[in-house]
């Protein structure tokens, strides 16, 4: 079978590798979409570091069907259409035992530690199986939009804790797939106006399509001025940086009204700072906040919401290739162009 095969930074090969065997409580799974992730660009550049081995396939955003069951697996048989959770959780440690296992100390994760989705056949280790981490999905689902539920579940995370009030005001700076699923998000939980800011025309209009009330232009638009025009001077509710710019964070604290959130979504350099008056946090009792991957649960809430048909996530697919054309998937991610990219083996 075909898989990119990532020898060390910045050397992505795609090769003949041996099919995988199925083990006890173990599954194979052919992979039928995998959605490309600037965390992968990340790993293959060498920048995200911890638990990455070489050589490896990555590739964590993975929908696919089961193929194989090894002995002992319940509740799985081959023609299962699944998703997978690539976060596997000690459910031991102190933040596992205070409900948060997607900030586990021993976290583990397929597409880093383990051999991700970039290859036509998956295995699937015996913990993922037994810890619940391999999830079947509703027919109504195309294995493509599947392949988005693992970022989406994280923007569930993210977005419930942004305090988003019924009847809100939202703000969401980028209008990439993350930012455009915080859109649809915001609105689901209630928001009634949503303000977007992306430099970028194409996606700008993507996200009026998509329900956006309004979306500017930060480069030829006052955004502090435009949110002072919406909420008569008070300010917004919640504010989500979906792009990992750290200069923005003090500008956005001050868009907030008292009361308000400021989530920062996306991830950052390692050593990155950001500078914010700490009176608007003070006297505002402002929250500034951060949401990190998600937990099962909210990979659940994620199908449940995309299986429902209460939330569309097939337009943020923009553009397909197959495994052989990898390489351009990610130079198109790497670039910004379209929405989402997925890879097809």
């Amino acid at each position: 079978m075909r898989a990119a095969v990532l020898y060390k930074p910045d050397d992505l090969r795609v090769e003949e590798v041996e099919h995988p065997t199925v083990g006890p409580g173990e599954l194979v799974i052919q992979v039928k979409g995998c959605g490309v992730c600037g965390t992968d660009l990340r790993v293959i550049r060498g920048k995200k570091k911890r638990g990455v081995h070489f050589p490896s396939v990555i590739g964590h955003e993975i929908a696919g069907e089961v193929v194989e069951r090894g002995s002992g697996v319940q509740g799985f048989q081959p023609g299962d259409r699944v998703a997978v959770v690539p976060v596997i959780s000690c459910f031991q440690c102190a933040y596992c035992l205070r409900d948060l296992e997607n900030l586990c100390l021993n976290r583990r994760a397929i597409g880093y530690e383990f051999d991700g989705g970039f290859q036509e056949y998956l295995r699937l280790p015996e913990v993922a199986v037994r810890t619940g981490n391999v999830m079947k999905i509703p027919e109504r689902l195309s294995f493509e939009e599947a392949s988005l539920l693992e970022p989406f579940a994280c923007c569930v995370n993210g977005s419930q804790r942004s305090n988003i009030p019924l009847g809100g005001m939202v703000v969401i700076i980028g209008a990439g797939p993350i930012g455009l699923m915080h859109l649809k998000l915001a609105k689901v939980f209630g928001a009634a106006t949503v303000i977007m800011s992306e430099p970028a025309p194409l996606r700008r209009e993507a996200a009026l399509q998509m329900g956006a009330d309004v979306a500017i232009d930060p480069k030829e638009t006052d955004l502090q001025q435009v949110v002072t025009e919406h909420t008569d001077g008070i300010g917004a509710d919640t504010v989500i940086l979906a792009i990992g710019i750290p200069g923005l964070v003090g500008d956005l604290a001050k868009l907030l009204r008292k009361g308000g959130t400021l989530n920062l979504f996306a991830g950052f350099e390692e050593e990155a700072e950001a500078r914010l008056l700490c009176n608007i946090v003070h006297y505002n009792q402002a929250t500034i906040t951060g949401s990190a991957s998600s937990s099962r649960f909210h990979f659940q809430q994620a199908i449940a919401l995309v299986g429902s048909g209460r939330v569309q996530l097939n337009d943020l697919i923009t553009h397909r290739f197959p495994l052989e054309e990898i390489h351009g998937a990610l130079q198109l991610t790497m670039e910004g162009k379209g929405l989402k990219a997925i890879v097809v083996p």
